[in-house]
């Protein structure tokens, strides 16, 4: 097996304050990783305990999910308090021990900060519902009823049913784009604004080194509230709500991707300045108009330094085809901007179930997005291969699987937890019952059982994010698309006087390899074998590298 010491970050790039530019970030969520204290929920003192794991793998960064005091209805994206650890946890000395781990191990670390919206149960929202002339009371967004009772305009809830909630205290509609419980914050308020500085200030001065600035496309609404148009069937290709949800029936127009967000993106980066290094990723959820939305926020070098990208997050397997297109329109669109590719997170389905992945075809497409002009999130288990869990409906936590189910089963398939050992059947996560279910057809998938094998796929990953980070082409290099044979995606990426060219056949037949003109050399040290002469088997890539 390889050494921890020959699997540690890159640490040129951990020294550079462009670090993220190219980084490859390990997504945790928390109450999947590890439980340290038993009560069947991970925990900050789980993540510490694997972090010499998450090491191993040779990422530069971690984004832990939320883990600020909350109700939990969301799972901690309803937060009732920035500034403190939600005790099922650990305490704010838990956080900086991790920081201080994470740190000595080379691992940056970035947290998600949830803008948008704060808990019902926040004390901001318990004055700002008081009365109509509290200091806070224009600190959400409040509108009147329509003089018939009804909600102010005709926006919708991505978890279902219109995004206007009745309060009976104010006697007024507040906005909330998710749960009824989740109250959107009125950013036109410069008020706001500081508060949600200052909690972004506290963070900083406790050393983490960046954010995942969840649904940063929300923060502003139309102060008119106007109606959002019909949106045509044909368009409706939203992978942040399933297709039984009216809300993928509306273009929305008003009720996100709003102007005024730019100039606070502007005060945000002003403020990330201060603190040499720090960089935030923003997560755009939009459907219609992603990609020229995450070219305005991350281009000019003033707003956020990338965008998360949802390119790659849907239903339908990539094609060779489609994958060089999204990122010649990414180039085109966005010439100054920065991408971050995922295939999974916390909120879809894992991709070798969406996908109908073999492992072959999984190692094909992970080395393949290892190689994009991009930064890359890796979600916690994809590693493993862990496929999509099927969570009885007994057994679901997520209240948009409840709301939708059968049809849509909601986000807790991806969200079981972690499988460490296979010789129990909590998988080494908890000594109690977990959370949600550890899925039986993951246990022989575990860490311990991959560890065991050099051709694991996990052993995979770590040599594919190896080779990755010796070659700065693919870290920090421009692209270009080379035109290839059907099924086969091939560009080329240089970096000063290092090129390589990057060859993925994504297909189940032999297909042929072509070089540009020039005098290239096969990377035996990327983790695929050679072509046979002329040509690249099935799910193959070859790498071949030019020196000027």
């Amino acid at each position: 097996m390889t050494s921890m010491e020959t699997l540690s970050p890159n640490m040129a790039l951990a020294q550079d304050l462009d670090w993220w530019r190219g980084a490859v970030i390990y997504q945790i969520y928390p109450r999947s990783y590890q439980d340290s204290n038993g009560d069947g929920i991970g925990d900050l003192g789980g993540i510490i305990s694997r972090l010499e794991y998450i090491a191993s793998l040779g990422v530069d960064a971690i984004w832990i999910s939320p883990f600020f005091t909350s109700p939990m209805l969301d799972f901690g994206y309803d937060v009732s308090d920035y500034k403190d650890v939600d005790p099922m946890f650990g305490t704010l000395s838990d956080f900086d021990a991790l920081v201080a781990k994470a740190h000595k191990l080379g691992i940056k670390v970035l947290i998600d900060l949830v803008l948008s919206h704060s808990s019902d149960q926040h004390p901001w929202f318990a004055e700002s519902r008081a009365n109509k002339t509290n200091a806070k009371s224009d600190w959400y967004v409040w509108a009147d009823a329509k003089p018939d009772g009804s909600p102010p305009n005709n926006w919708l809830s991505i978890f279902g049913g219109p995004a206007w909630q009745w309060d009976g205290e104010r006697m007024q509609y507040y906005l909330h784009n998710f749960l009824k419980e989740q109250p959107d914050l009125n950013l036109h308020n410069a008020e706001v604004q500081d508060a949600l500085l200052d909690v972004t200030r506290f963070w900083l001065e406790r050393g983490v080194d960046g954010f995942r600035l969840d649904t940063i496309n929300f923060y502003f609404h139309d102060q008119d509230l106007r109606n959002n148009p019909a949106l045509a069937p044909e368009d409706r290709n939203s992978t942040i709500a399933p297709a039984v949800n009216p809300y993928n029936w509306q273009e929305h127009l008003y009720d996100k991707n709003r102007p005024e967000n730019l100039d606070f993106l502007r005060r945000f980066r002003s403020l990330l300045n201060e603190f040499p290094g720090a960089m935030a990723v923003g997560e755009v959820g939009d459907a219609q108009r992603g990609m020229e939305i995450q070219a305005e926020y991350s281009s000019g070098g003033d707003k956020v330094q990338m965008c998360y990208s949802f390119e790659f997050l849907s239903g339908e397997r990539p094609s060779a085809e489609f994958l060089g297109d999204v990122l010649t329109r990414f180039e085109a669109t966005a010439p100054d901007g920065w991408a971050c590719w995922a295939f999974s997170n916390h909120d879809v389905e894992r991709y070798p179930t969406r996908w109908g992945l073999s492992e072959a075809a999984n190692r094909a497409y992970v080395a393949a997005m290892m190689s994009m002009r991009g930064s890359v999130c890796l979600y916690q288990g994809e590693e493993l291969g862990l496929s999509e869990a099927d969570v009885d409906f007994d057994d679901l936590q997520d209240p948009y699987g409840i709301r939708f189910w059968p049809k849509f089963k909601g986000r807790d398939g991806c969200r079981t937890p972690m499988v460490w050992q296979s010789d129990n059947g909590n998988g080494g996560f908890t000594d109690a019952k977990p959370w949600l279910p550890v899925a039986a057809e993951h246990l022989n998938k575990s860490v311990a059982a991959q560890e065991q094998d050099d051709d694991s796929l996990l052993s995979f990953y770590r040599r594919m994010l190896a080779f990755r980070a010796a070659q700065p082409a693919l870290v920090k290099g421009n692209f270009a698309l080379i035109p290839g044979a059907d099924g086969v995606l091939s560009f080329l990426r240089c970096y000063g006087d290092a090129r390589v060219v990057c060859i993925f056949n994504l297909t189940d037949e032999p297909k042929e390899v072509a070089l540009p003109a020039g005098n290239w050399t096969i990377c035996t040290d990327a983790p695929f074998p050679a072509p046979d002469g002329q040509l690249i088997g099935p799910w193959g890539a070859v790498f071949a590298k030019e020196e000027a």
